[in-house]
């Protein structure tokens, strides 16, 4: 019970950063140029800041050696998500033009704009180095894989063009990534951080980097808040094929990372209870914020994944709770 009123308690002050800007937004406070702006410094200015402090701050040499099996587990769970939505796909005959929004929901998460900033409320730094791994594969799955199933469902097309089902190399190394790759280099040649993680050693660029990580959090909850008060809360409905595709993202996508976890814990070692725990959450993100608009450039249901971004970011305020409550029987 503790750790169902703690998260519900963190889920609580997210709800009411999202409100903000949901109201904001609504009230004609913040226009377009805002939210894109606003974007746009999340994206490329904070989260890389904020991703390099993280991983220079909590990572070494020899931790990072340790958490590579992390990383296969990640791998592992993902591989068998593929597996499991593209079965449903033909179980239940999800039709051309959704099926692609539908094997997203299953597999890949909203791990920037709430995956994060949920993590460090829940378990604070001690997942950030979780988060970082779930993150890598999550961002690699999406552009290398992701993409491709949206392109390949486009009902405009007979056949999968060779232009229409292709890797995004630049979309694969956006700026976040790009600030894990520095700071992952940074620290494999030893490279000198005093100066950064220390600002009492030279406190101006420090703090500087240390503010400007901090912006993440809090602009990435009003940013939701905007895109729940485009969409429209009114917009929800639960149609089969949304019921479908929102127990992959919050039953069965953690359930085959608790499954993953459990067994590697009985087979190959003591799996520690920060990665399970982030691990698991990360699995039950609510779905990719910009799922609308790729789904969109392949001619796709954008209503259905519209529909499905803005019910699986609402749900999860529900969500949250009990999984953490299961966690703690773990």
């Amino acid at each position: 019970m503790t750790a169902f009123l703690t998260s519900l308690s963190s889920v609580g002050e997210i709800v009411l950063v999202i409100a903000l800007g949901y109201w904001l937004r609504k009230s004609g406070k913040l226009d377009d140029k805002f939210k894109g702006s606003i974007s746009f410094i999340i994206m490329n200015i904070a989260l890389p800041v904020s991703i390099f402090m993280s991983v220079v701050s909590h990572l070494n040499r020899d931790k990072l050696l340790s958490l590579s099996s992390g990383l296969f587990y990640v791998f592992i769970s993902f591989v068998l998500g593929y597996v499991v939505a593209l079965i449903f796909v033909k179980i239940f005959k999800i039709r051309k033009g959704r099926r692609g929004t539908f094997i997203n929901m299953f597999v890949n998460a909203n791990t920037i704009f709430i995956g994060m900033p949920l993590n460090i409320a829940l378990f604070g730094d001690q997942g950030l180095p979780y988060f970082l791994l779930y993150y890598l594969i999550n961002t690699i799955s999406t552009w290398a894989v992701g993409i491709f199933f949206i392109s390949a469902d486009d009902p405009t097309k007979d056949k999968i063009s060779a232009s229409g089902a292709k890797f995004n190399w630049k979309k694969l190394l956006p700026a976040p990534l790009i600030g894990f790759i520095v700071a992952l280099v940074w620290l494999v040649l030893g490279l000198p951080i005093t100066f950064i993680v220390q600002p009492a050693a030279f406190p101006m660029l420090g703090n500087t980097f240390t503010m400007v990580g901090g912006l993440v959090t809090p602009l990435s909850l009003i940013y939701i808040g905007i895109i729940l008060a485009d969409a429209g809360l009114q917009s929800i409905h639960f149609d089969r094929d949304s019921v479908l595709a929102l127990a992959g993202r919050f039953v069965i996508a953690p359930a085959i990372m608790i499954v993953v976890l459990l067994t590697a814990k009985h087979t190959v070692g003591t799996v520690p209870t920060p990665e399970l725990n982030t691990f698991v959450i990360q699995a039950a993100a609510p779905g990719l914020a910009v799922l609308p608009i790729l789904v969109g450039q392949s001619h796709g249901d954008v209503d259905y994944a519209t529909n499905l971004v803005v019910t699986s970011t609402v749900l999860f305020v529900i969500v949250v709770p009990i999984l953490m409550e299961i966690l703690a029987f773990l």
